[in-house]
């Protein structure tokens, strides 16, 4: 039932969609919960770009590989206690019936709509498959009361006092068949399902975190005071946003007014500095990575253009310097032998001031892939290839290479400093004695000696969304992103093809890196293809702070479906929560009609 309006509610619309075409929206993306929010229960604004916000956990085989799920009829309700519950019927992933959810449904929990926690799979009726179901709390007889449909089209009725348990169901008694209520939205490609209210407080805290916010206004002081351009210059302006979020910008001022030798009030005018980079800053450049080393800035990036046999680097003063700058070659496939093709991400890290870059490289054949790191000499010129130690293959604490040559292989390695500590995460792919898919892997390494782990792999993330096993199951890519009390660590997953998406961990201050139960992993990508037109398959991000202090995430994206890997950088927002936000483009960042500021300047 639709709720009634009321002028202190949001209405929330839980739906599905229709699949698209493979690339653009598989079915292991629209059998999944989307989202769509609403002030008036009338006018519905999707959520999440139209995407979804919950996906069905993968299943484990006998063998260790991961077998796709997905769900459709989700049914949001909310719970004795005030939070939520979604329902579902769960699948195989292109939609198919599963045949282990036989007679049984998918069971959520969530406290804010956001987060979810999969609870189970709860018996409902052993010998038929279930086509719809919801769910609703009776607060009278404090019970759940399940209402569903058989693939026969037999409605039934179930009963249970605590669903979040999944025990004490009653036995399932004949009632009519579900129908569904006539929703009314022009939402592309939406299988709308139900409507719940919610306190208006929620819906804009949906809004907030499942939209991209635009700038609203930019603020600076009235007056100040200042006896040089140095300390004008000091002075900032704020961006403010739509959902309560800001950011600080410099302005370039016009002081051709100011005489700084005699006292007095001057009225002045500036501008909000932003830098701009068009998609995209390097074609046939993926994994890029950008660092500042002695003043200077450098970026390296995986390199398409020969098929990966060579690193590049350039060097600049500035971050946009780095857009035109020249490229030297750093490594390639012939200089050392066991150093062939394949020359695939990498990484600047600065550790006990030295200067590392963490890449992978394989002998030749791609099952031999290996995380290796090398190090500038001491005094040694980046962009010089001389400069630059032999690639050292990593190794495990005990000494012994960390993957078995022609079974499993590494990559992407990351540095992590957390808590005092070092860290090395990790993509892994064990191919042999079966494909396990790309998981990643986080471990403590030595800072004399970062090619030696320290301690034991302890597995992090795999690909058991919808989202992370589109096309192939791979989780890739991780890189960290800190904020004084969050440690932010994004991964790509899926195909590197338009289905390329950006995933999320977060642990908090304080938290042991190497027990899981200090990661959250969030249910939904921050960056996928819909996040930002012309923009497809974004991934393998990592994160460099220019001298304003503002932090920039350099991606890879391809500027068409089918078009090359390609560079892109992007300034990193942070939303209500201090969450990473990836998909603030620059338009909405700063408005340009905001760009023109003025101050009053007393020079005393």
């Amino acid at each position: 039932m639709i709720p009634q309006q009321g002028e202190d509610r949001n209405y929330i619309l839980c739906y599905t969609r229709l699949p698209q075409e493979d690339i653009v929206y598989a079915p292991k993306l629209a059998h999944s919960m989307h989202l769509a929010c609403s002030a008036d229960g009338i006018s519905y604004q999707a959520l999440n770009h139209n995407s979804g916000v919950l996906f069905a956990k993968a299943t484990e085989n006998a063998d260790g590989t991961l077998r796709a799920k997905s769900l459709k009829q989700p049914y949001l309700f909310q719970t004795a206690d005030g939070s939520f519950g979604v329902i579902a019927v769960r699948t195989e992933a292109a939609g198919e019936p599963d045949e282990e959810s036989k007679g049984k449904v998918l069971v959520f929990s969530s406290g804010d709509l956001l987060q979810y926690t999969e609870i189970g799979l709860l018996e409902l009726k052993a010998d038929t498959y279930v086509s719809d179901v919801a769910c609703t709390y009776d607060s009278e007889r404090k019970v759940y009361e399940i209402h569903w449909t058989d693939e026969d089209g037999q409605g039934y009725e179930n009963t249970i006092a605590d669903i979040m348990r999944l025990r004490g169901i009653s036995a399932p008694e004949e009632a009519q068949p579900l129908t569904a209520d006539t929703i009314s939205t022009d939402i592309e490609g939406i299988l709308p399902r139900n409507v719940i209210a919610v306190p208006e407080e929620i819906g804009r805290r949906l809004r907030f975190k499942l939209t991209v916010p635009e700038n609203v206004a930019v603020v600076v002081p009235d007056r100040i005071s200042a006896a040089s351009p140095e300390e004008l210059k000091a002075v900032r302006a704020t961006a403010l946003y739509s959902d309560g979020t800001q950011a600080s910008k410099r302005v370039n001022w016009d002081t051709s007014a100011i005489d700084w030798d005699k006292a007095g009030t001057y009225k002045i005018t500036g501008e909000i500095h932003q830098d701009h980079f068009a998609f995209p800053i390097a074609l046939n450049r993926a994994d890029p990575c950008i660092t500042k080393w002695k003043g200077k800035y450098y970026f390296i990036a995986t390199n398409d253009a020969d098929k990966e046999h060579t690193l590049y680097m350039r060097e600049a003063d500035t971050i946009p310097g780095l857009v035109t700058a020249e490229e030297a070659l750093i490594l390639d496939s012939s200089t050392y032998e066991g150093i062939g093709g394949l020359l695939w991400a990498p990484e600047f890290h600065i550790i006990e001031d030295g200067l590392y870059i963490f890449h992978a490289a394989t002998p030749g054949e791609f099952f031999h892939e290996e995380s290796h790191v090398m190090k500038l000499s001491a005094g040694g010129n980046p962009m010089n290839a001389a400069d630059w130690s032999r690639p050292r293959r990593v190794v495990k604490k005990d000494g012994s290479y960390l993957c078995e040559a022609g079974k499993t292989i590494s990559l992407d390695m990351t540095v992590i400093r957390w808590n005092g500590q070092l860290y090395a995460a990790w993509s892994e792919r064990q191919f042999l004695p079966v494909d396990l898919g790309a998981w990643v892997y986080i471990a403590t390494i030595d800072p004399k000696e970062p090619w030696k782990l320290t301690s034991d792999p302890v597995l992090l993330t795999r690909p058991e969304y919808g989202w992370a096993n589109n096309h192939t199951f791979v989780d890739e890519g991780p890189f960290a992103l800190y904020t004084d009390d969050k440690l932010y660590l994004t991964f790509a997953s899926a195909a590197v093809d338009a289905t390329y998406v950006v995933g999320l961990l977060t642990a908090d201050k304080g938290a042991d890196l190497l027990d899981i139960r200090s990661w959250t992993k969030g249910n939904y990508p921050l960056l996928t293809s819909r996040s930002v037109p012309g923009e497809y398959g974004p991934g393998h991000n990592s994160y460099v702070t220019d001298d304003d202090g503002v932090i920039w995430n350099a991606y890879h994206a391809r500027p068409s479906i089918d078009g090359p890997r390609s560079s892109g950088l992007r300034r990193v927002h942070f939303d209500i929560d201090g969450a990473p936000v990836l998909d603030l483009t620059e338009e909405k960042d700063l408005n340009p009609q905001l760009k023109q500021v003025s101050i009053e300047v007393n020079v005393g």
